[in-house]
């Protein structure tokens, strides 16, 4: 039988704990909302390098500076297959 899960040891619930907020950290959130934005949503940077998710974009009177597309963690890191037959 498993055990109850508030029995596991401080130490692996500290390690749990350390790691969400470091993943936590390293996300973008919406400086509006702080909402963090989905993948394959875009979003709006402004000027101070402030991001606003698409929501949020539409009470912002500003234009932005730039936009960009949220990829996934396995962005850049895929494996592309070359066709290698003879033409």
């Amino acid at each position: 039988m498993r055990a109850p899960a508030h029995d596991k040891p401080d130490l692996e619930l500290a390690l749990l704990r350390r790691g969400m907020h470091e993943r936590a950290a390293e996300r973008e959130r919406c400086t509006q909302c702080g909402r963090t934005p989905l993948i394959g949503e875009w979003v709006y940077v402004y000027e101070g390098e402030s991001i606003l998710c698409a929501l949020c974009r539409a009470v912002e009177q500003r234009a932005p500076t730039a936009s960009r597309l949220v990829h996934g963690p396995e962005f850049g890191h895929t494996i592309k297959t070359a066709d290698q037959r003879a033409a």
